[in-house]
């Protein structure tokens, strides 16, 4: 049994033994709060705990490195939504201590590709710049002021939205501010 059998099977047993009753909420957020985080899974658990978040209290959306590498990519997008159509006031970036996209480019990530059967045709893409697009961060504090940046100063996000930036440890999960320069 693959590891998605094993979650289904588990899954029917969750719902047959109404597991979820724990865990009934709206799609509002109790404490007007969304996080962008890091996809990491030291951080699985561990962020809301750390936070103190429970099931409803805040939109919590996560991608590799907890970036907003476009004004017009998909964490940008849910930050938008989640401001205008479910109440958000306030945005927590959070970072984390030894992420792998620190350091991470597409010269990473070339080789293993063509070992897999990637077609080296599709890494000469001339409508996607595969360098920016894989680019990681070299400097976690620099990447969580620009991240805070992009996401206040984007042309759809009111001024009245409060956007703060940290970074969690990823093993005791302390946060430390990351405060902004300007």
């Amino acid at each position: 049994m693959d590891n998605i059998d094993k979650v289904l099977a588990y899954n029917r047993e969750f719902v047959a033994s109404k597991g979820y009753e724990a865990h009934l909420t709206d799609k509002f957020p109790d404490k007007k709060l969304a996080v962008l985080s890091c996809m990491d899974t030291r951080l699985s658990v561990l962020l809301q705990e750390a936070l103190g978040l429970r099931n409803g209290d805040a939109k919590v959306i996560k991608n590799a490195g907890a970036l907003v590498p476009s004004p017009w990519d998909s964490a940008m997008r849910s930050l938008i939504v989640a401001v205008y159509e479910l109440g958000v006031e306030e945005i927590m970036v959070v970072a984390h201590t030894g992420c792998g996209a620190c350091h991470m480019g597409f010269d990473h990530f070339r080789d293993e590709m063509l070992r897999r059967g990637v077609p080296a045709a599709a890494l000469q893409r001339t409508d996607v710049n595969l360098d920016a697009w894989l680019e990681g961060f070299h400097d976690t504090e620099k990447s969580v002021r620009d991240t805070v940046a992009a996401i206040a100063g984007h042309p759809l996000m009111p001024a009245d939205v409060s956007v703060r930036g940290f970074i969690i440890d990823s093993a005791t999960g302390e946060l430390t501010e990351v405060k902004q320069l300007f």
